[in-house]
């Protein structure tokens, strides 16, 4: 779906969409320790915790990435591709 601009060819942040099931899968930065300690402060969803479990983790998304999640929006709504 996108890659950040301007990046060398390896380690460059990457959002792909899974064909059959619209399942993103993005290559982001590790969220730091302090990252995650901030969302932390901030809360959940009310009953929810905030600890992250041993299956998830949590990545750094670079604003600039942002316009390809918001590009599936458009797709979806107009027809589009549904996968990449």
């Amino acid at each position: 779906m996108g890659i950040y601009p301007n990046t060398p060819d390896d380690g460059s942040l990457t959002i792909w969409r899974e064909a059959e099931t619209g399942d993103l899968l993005i290559q982001s930065y590790k969220a730091s320790e302090d990252d995650i300690k901030a969302a932390q402060e901030i809360g959940s969803v009310p009953g929810h915790t905030t600890d992250i479990p041993d299956h998830e983790t949590m990545i750094r998304l670079p604003a600039n990435m942002i316009q390809f999640i918001l590009r599936l929006k458009d797709e979806d709504s107009s027809g589009g591709n549904s996968g990449s």
